[in-house]
Order: structure tokens, then C-alpha cells, then sequence
């Protein structure tokens, strides 16, 4: 019994190290398709068109071109942002605050708690990490990738070799955004050159300049259809303030953090409409809205004790 649990977790560990490595791959290959997108309509396409054709063509160059990358730089500034930002994790000795308009008694203290007293399984406000060792906020969970609970943990993306939690969920959902915006900009621009290639007619260009532009669309064009599945669901989540893991958890008919769909909004994005599409926050949200920190989140006024 016991070797059989020995094997489990090394598999396991295996699995979680493998996953991170899978991570930097796609990063690499996600470069590789900006790469292989810029080549095919900046420099083969619509980069020669502004300076050679009729004046209607010049000018839906010159749009196709500073809409490409305006896009570009904003899916890039908010992809690497998302990579870079820490999710949130619980700091050290945190303990939950208390509620007196809920009647909620005194916490147990570090010193209390020796991990062998239990915590109270009624009292859905406060949590334990077996593997951290450690009381954790509402709305955290355990990564087995990272090692480590972290705030309003949505998911572990391979894509972005990070957790996606509660302080780079926003970038994420740019990332998104920007990512479906620029693909499906490829995808339409490229439409012509994909439909003359199965034309019977003669296509301009070198073989290899034809063949890029042709995997430029497929790539574009399969990014474009998955990226907005992904974005319908996490637009939902967003309007109902949950969270992936809270998705498939979630048991109540009425959510405990749902305040409303401009609430729930801005609990993401922040009150400051100037920052809503760059991955940022203003100061002044930062200071007035405890809820982008991960640890403090409000809960609807009539909520019940035992959703808590």
C-alpha cells in the first residue's frame, strides 16, 4: 500500500514537471505564430500594397497594417504581463478578519492552531492548506504545479507557465481579448490569398512567400475559433464573479460574490474605465478596491450564513 502511494506521487511530480517544461514550448510556439503572421501580412502582403496599387487598396493596406499592430503590441504587452505578474499568494501568518455583523467569534491564532486542532467545517470562511501548512483566504486554492495556494485561483495555464489568479486575472482575460482581435484580423486579411490559392489562376510570389501565407491563415484561423470559446466562458464567469474552480464547486443557486454584472465587472477590471483594456491598474483603484489584492472580497447583503 504504501509503495503503491510512493509511485502515485512521483508520477505525479513527473506530471506537474512536465508541465511547466510543456509551458516554455508553447511560449515558443505562440512566438512562432506572431512571427509567422507578421512575415506573411506585413512584409509580403500589405507592406509592398502601400506603395504599389490603386489608392483604395493603399489605404485598406495602411488600416490592415495600423490595426495589425496596434493589436500586436497590446496581445504582447498583455501576454508577458501575465507571464511576469505574480497571481497572488497568502502572506505569511495571515489570518482571516473577522465579521462582527455576522456573529462570527474569535479566530484561532498560529499559536492555537498545531495542526492537529481542526478548523471548523462549518465555518466555510476559513480554510487550511494540508500541503502549505498554513490557513488560507476565501476563494484560494492549492496549485499542484506551482507548489503553493494562490489567491482566487482560476487555473493553471501551461499556456503562460503562470497561475492565473487574482492579480494577473485581468491581464489574462486581455490576453484574450487581443489575441482573438489579432488572429481574427489575420484570418480575414489573409482570406483572399487562402481562396486564390485553390484558384485555378496564376498567384504572384515566390512558392515559399505562398506556403507561409497558406500556414499563416490555417494557424490564425484555428487560434481565432478556440481563443473565443475560451473567451465566451471566461466572459461568463466574469459576469457572475466565480472563477473556474468555483465553476465546478459552486453548489448554491445564488453565488455568494455575485453583486451584480458592473460589480462583478469591476471587480476585475477595477473602477477606472482608462484602464479597462491595458493590463494595469490606476493607483487609485489599487487603494480604494481591497478586492485586487485577493485576499478581502464583499459578498452580497442578504447573503446566507451558509453559503459562507
Amino acid at each position: 500500500m504504501y509503495r503503491s502511494g510512493a509511485v502515485m506521487a512521483w508520477n505525479v511530480f513527473k506530471f506537474c514537471t512536465a508541465l511547466r517544461a510543456m509551458g516554455s514550448i508553447l511560449i515558443l510556439l505562440v512566438l512562432c505564430v506572431v512571427g509567422v503572421s507578421y512575415y506573411a501580412v506585413v512584409l509580403c502582403i500589405y507592406g509592398p500594397a502601400l506603395f504599389e496599387g490603386s489608392l483604395v487598396y493603399s489605404l485598406t493596406a495602411l488600416v490592415v497594417f495600423i490595426l495589425f499592430h496596434f493589436l500586436l503590441v497590446m496581445l504582447l504587452w498583455s501576454y508577458f504581463t501575465v507571464i511576469f505578474t505574480d497571481p497572488g499568494s497568502v502572506p505569511p501568518n495571515w489570518r482571516p478578519v473577522l465579521d462582527e455583523e455576522r456573529g462570527e467569534t474569535a479566530l484561532l491564532t498560529g499559536a492555537e492552531y498545531n495542526g492537529t486542532v481542526p478548523v471548523d467545517p462549518t465555518n466555510r470562511r476559513i480554510w487550511f492548506c494540508w500541503k502549505c501548512n498554513q490557513l488560507k483566504p476565501p476563494r484560494c486554492h492549492h496549485c499542484s504545479v506551482c507548489g503553493r495556494c494562490v489567491l482566487k485561483m482560476d487555473h493553471h495555464c501551461v499556456w503562460v507557465v503562470n497561475c492565473v489568479g487574482a492579480l494577473n486575472y485581468k491581464y489574462f482575460l486581455l490576453f484574450l481579448f487581443y489575441a482573438f482581435l489579432e488572429t481574427s484580423l489575420v484570418t480575414l486579411s489573409l482570406l483572399p490569398q487562402f481562396i486564390a490559392f485553390f484558384s485555378d489562376g496564376e498567384i504572384p510570389g515566390a512558392p515559399g512567400m505562398l506556403v507561409t501565407t497558406f500556414l499563416a491563415f490555417v494557424l490564425n484561423l484555428a487560434f481565432a475559433l478556440s481563443i473565443l470559446g475560451f473567451l465566451i466562458m471566461h466572459i461568463s464567469l466574469v459576469a457572475a464573479n466565480t472563477t473556474t474552480i468555483e465553476a465546478y464547486e459552486t453548489i448554491t443557486p445564488k453565488w455568494l460574490y455575485d453583486l451584480g454584472q458592473k460589480r462583478n465587472f469591476e471587480q476585475v477590471f477595477g473602477m477606472d474605465k482608462r484602464y479597462w483594456f491595458i493590463p494595469a491598474y490606476s493607483e487609485e483603484d489599487i487603494r480604494r478596491m481591497p478586492v485586487l489584492q485577493g485576499l478581502e472580497y464583499p459578498s452580497r447583503p442578504n447573503a446566507d450564513a451558509q453559503e459562507l
